[in-house]
Parts: structure tokens; sequence; C-alpha cells
């Protein structure tokens, strides 16, 4: 027997007075090679050296940006770097790797649109195909890498999100959102650092629910295995948070994710594909696919391996993803988890006991908050007559006055632009159709696209609690008020209920302790998010779970654990420590 230096490639020639114990050798050698690999395998796999415990986890503070601030100067830095450096390239991230399609779109500044942030390449259908199957082929060692391991990236890109990476996300976000500087620190920065950070909390106590009881000579316990295939995750422009959530909770139960932005965040999102790169996650995890959307998610969407789909968007898109999973159901392994937060048409309700300044300055921040575009965003107001007549009008009035309307890197603005072209047309039509249908417009009503999208804040006072702008959602700066009869009360509750297909977020106002819980009981089920004297805005991750049901979703409630069962499949398992005996029970003994 001669063998190469190599020993990974043996050439072996055999001669007949060789033949016999060379064979003998050669099957105890790879024997041998077998069993050390599935050891060695078993070992990587399952390892775990101790039991780790989490560090403590708070919510991410608040900058306050104040004139001469540290953090002033350091977004005012980064906004100027990226201003100087733009447009931007994006490619589609495969399997760790750059890919250039030459499909190329762009991202439009909303707030100066005929410049753009970054031009990105749209993946075609193979660059789909290359991401799905490298999803698929990097979910073994995904999945069996220790949970301490997984949970390190995750909470390493919440310090790199909150640390060095902070004021260029907000930037970004700023940009090419349109978000002001508040609005971009709620959402890049502390909101998307809390979902990581928390996320791992909420897996931990999640991996610790186990079987309370065990019968002598058994021992039960709870596997939470990831979904069987890949997880799909569509995201949304309006905040860059949920671009890193939506794919990020998937991964962190061990699922492989195929991500698919919003065009209008494409770069920002991009940005945190970088940080879960720079934290570690191991290539294939995250598949980065900006393209069209229709095709992009037909094609994913019609794979048999397709085992999930999370997704932030328009209800009308929620429901015809639904439907095309529905149609492609024989063709999958199993049932798809569809998971999905879709839009809102979200009140605040005024009672006659409400203290009004709180009222109203609550109500200004719910409806204008970057520019309305917040799925919790206010957009239907129930103020009883006498509160209306005693104060809350002209004090309302007086607020929206206040609120100038500009380009976002500029301080002093409140209002920025809204997304693009065709947000800025809904949003001018609605208007219009409120006027014809006989709308007071109280305050503002006027739009101006020669710059960048801009609509003023527009208050409507309409007479029909069922007109159009109080049932449809418009996604923009408007606000409609439907004042009731104080004796009203019971019947406006009713309306608050059946006006709109919506159950997303809602709002309470009301010093009357009876008052105020009656109305909660009577919309039990009008919104997945209630606030008692609170605006109906401002979900905080770790303290209130996010979600609504009815038309505006399946209410999982990011921010919280109960997203996280929607990506684990459980397995149970028995071990059993004592044999049976007898294979006859004992009463048929006699």
């Amino acid at each position: 027997m001669r063998q190469r230096n190599d020993p990974t490639e043996s050439l072996i020639i055999f001669t007949e007075e060789t033949k016999l114990p060379c064979l003998f050798i050669l099957f105890y050698y790879y024997r041998f090679l077998s069993r050390t690999y599935h050891i060695l395998l078993f070992k990587m796999s399952t390892a775990q050296l101790a039991s780790f415990k989490i560090p403590e986890i708070l919510n991410e503070p608040m900058k306050g940006y104040a004139p001469g601030s540290a953090e002033r100067k350091g977004l005012q830095d980064a906004l100027a770097q990226m201003e100087q450096d733009l447009p931007f390239e994006v490619p589609c991230i495969v399997n760790g790797k750059e890919v250039r399609t030459g499909k190329l779109a762009k991202q439009p500044m909303p707030w100066d649109h005929a410049n753009h942030l970054c031009t990105y390449h749209e993946a075609d259908p193979q660059t789909v195909t290359s991401a799905i199957e490298g999803a698929l082929a990097a979910k073994a060692d995904w999945e069996s890498l220790p949970w301490n391991d997984r949970a390190a990236i995750f909470l390493k890109a919440a310090d790199l999100v909150s640390g060095k990476y902070r004021y260029k996300l907000m930037a970004a976000t700023i940009l090419g959102q349109g978000k002001n500087t508040w609005q971009a620190e709620i959402d890049a920065a502390a909101e998307l650092a809390d979902f990581l950070r928390f996320g791992v909390k909420y897996v931990e106590e999640l991996y610790s629910i186990q079987p309370g009881k065990n019968a002598p000579g058994n021992w039960n316990r709870l596997e939470y295995r990831p979904l069987e295939g890949f997880v799909f995750a569509v995201s949304p422009f309006n905040f860059t948070a949920i671009g890193g959530n939506l794919p990020g909770a998937p991964a962190l139960v061990g699922n492989t994710v195929v991500w698919k932005p919003s065009p209008a965040a494409t770069y920002s999102n991009y940005i945190i594909y970088k940080i879960f790169e720079e934290a570690g996650l191991p290539a294939g995890v995250l598949q980065f696919i900006p393209g069209p959307p229709a095709e992009v998610v037909g094609q994913v969407i019609a794979h048999p391996d397709f085992a999930a789909l999370h997704f932030t968007g328009s209800t009308f898109i929620f429901k015809k993803l639904w439907k095309d999973i529905a149609a492609n159901l024989d063709n999958y392994k199993g049932y798809p988890r569809i998971v999905g937060e879709t839009g809102g048409k979200n009140f605040h309700l005024i009672h006659p006991s409400a203290e009004i300044k709180n009222a109203v300055l609550q109500t200004v921040r719910g409806a204008f908050e970057y520019q309305g575009q917040k799925c919790s965003a206010l957009s239907r107001l129930y103020v009883a007559a006498s509160t209306w007549n005693n104060g809350f009008k002209d004090l309302l009035l007086t607020e929206v006055a206040k609120l100038k309307v500009g380009p976002p890197q500029d301080w002093t603005n409140f209002i920025g632009p809204v997304i693009g072209r065709p947000a800025y047309d809904k949003i001018i039509s609605y208007i219009e159709k409120a006027k014809a249908a006989g709308g007071e417009i109280l305050v503002g009503g006027s739009g101006d696209d020669s710059k960048g999208y801009y609509v003023q804040p527009t208050v409507i006072l309409s007479k029909d609690p069922k007109s159009v702008t109080m049932v449809e959602e418009i996604f923009g700066p408007v606000l409609t008020v439907f004042v009731y009869d104080d004796n009203n009360y019971e019947q406006t509750l009713e309306l608050i209920d059946t006006t709109t297909a919506y159950a997303l977020t809602g709002a309470i106002f009301a010093s009357d302790r009876k008052a105020l819980i009656h109305a909660s009981n009577k919309l039990r089920n009008s919104a997945g998010n209630v606030y008692y004297n609170e605006k109906c805005t401002g979900a905080v991750v770790g303290q209130q779970p996010f979600g609504g049901a009815r038309a505006s979703g399946t209410n999982d409630k990011a921010g919280s654990m109960a997203i996280f069962y929607r990506f684990v499949s459980a397995r149970s398992i028995k071990e059993n420590f004592v044999g049976l005996e007898d294979s006859l029970y004992p009463s048929n003994l006699v």
C-alpha cells in the first residue's frame, strides 16, 4: 500500500498479497474517522459548559440633543458627512457576499426628491433563488450554535446600534425617511437597541419554560426548535427599528431569514445588516435582498421550504399575501406561520371629565408626530361638546399652529415630509374628499411638493361620524374630529367600536374613573393597545407589547415574549430511566 503525502487524499494500490489485510485496515481506519467525526459534530452542536445568565436588560436611555450637547454635535457631524458622501450604492447580500445585479433603483430623499440617498441593486430571480438556497444551507449550523453565542451576537449588535453606529443610523433615517431628530432617536437608536436586548431576555425566559411535572423514573423536557424551512421578513419604511426586528426576532431563535427591506428605507436597513455582520452573525443567516416587491415576494412564497412570513405594511398587501400563501398551501412542507402588523384608524376619546390641556397636547403629539406616518398614529378624535366648547378647540388649534413644517435636519421643524409621491397624492386627495363631503378644515388642508413632499398638519371637523376620513386609513398628518353630545357617551362608544375595520390603538381621556373603565370594557376589542390619559402612540419595548387585531394584524405583540412563540416549533421529549418489567397491566393479573 502506498499513500500520498496529503492524508486527506489517500491513493491505495493493492497487490494480491496485500489485498485482504489492507481491506481490514481500511475498514477500521474509516470507521475510526467516522466515529471521531460524529463525536466532534455532536460536541459542536450540544456543548454547553455552563448555565449562563444574560446581563440585566434595561431600556436604552434617550438622549436630548440640547443645543451645545455632545449628542447634537455627534448627529450634526454624521448628517454633514452623509450629505457630503451621498448617494451611496447598496448591493444585495447573499451568503455574506455582495451581489450587484446591475438592475438599479433609487431611494429618493422625501425632503429633496430631486436627489437620492442611495442607489440599490434589485434582486433578480437568480439572486432570490441563491438567497433561499443559502438560507437553507446555513440553517443547520445556526440552529445548533449554543444559545449563549447567539445571544452574544444580538447583545453586541445592540451595543453597536446604541454606540458606534447611533448617529449614522439616525442620519440615514432622517435623510432617507424624513424623521426629525427626536423621532429618529426613539426609533433608530433606542427602539432598535431595545428590540435586540429585550429579545435576548425574552428568549432566555422562553427557553426556561419547561414541563413542571415528571412521573417517577421519567424526565420531561421541551425543545424550542426553529421552524422547518426559512422565514421571510418584509419590513416597512416608517420604523428603522422594525427593519431590524422583523428579520432579527426569527433569527434569534435559530431561524435563517430572507429579508426584503422597504424601497424607502433601503439604506438604513443596509446599515442594520452591516451591524449584524460586525456583531458576528454568520454569513447566510440573514439574506438581504432589496428589490421589486411583487416579483420578490411572489417568488419567495412559492418556495416549498417557505416556513413563515414576518410582515409590517399595508392591510391590502397583507391580505393579498395571506391569500397567495393559502393558494400555495399544497406546495409547502407544513403550514406557514403568518405574522403581520398592518394599519390602524386609531382613536382618542375625550370624556367631559378629561383634563383639557393634557388631552390636547397628547392629541397633537399622537396625530402629528412623524407626519402621522405611524401605524399607531391618531386619526379620529371624539370630543364631548362641553369640553370642545370649553377650551379644547381653541387650545388644539393654537398648538397645531405652532408646528413648523420643513426639512427634518432643521432642528426647529416638528413636521417633515411624507415619504413619497404616492403618499403625498393620497393624503391630499383625502383632504379634498373631506371638503367635498362637507367637512370643515379648521387648520391646514394644503401641501407643497415643489422640493419635498410636505403636507400641512390638518384638522377636519366632521358632522358625520362615518365620513370618509373618519373611516379610512390616510397615513398622514390629518386628524378628523367628531364632537358628540355629552348625553351620547354610550352611542359614541358604539361608533368607535364599529366605524372602522381596524383595531390597533386607542386612548381614553377621563378623570371620572367609572367612565374610563366603562369605555375600556366596551372597547375591549377595538384596540390591541389602549392608553388611559396618554396618547395612542409610543409603545416602548419591554413596557407596552405592541399589536392589534381585526384588520390591523395578527396581534402577536412585538416587544414581548409572545412574538417568539410564533417562530419556534416546540418538541416534547420524554426520557425513561426505569424500564418496564411486564407487558401486562397490574389489572390484568389474577
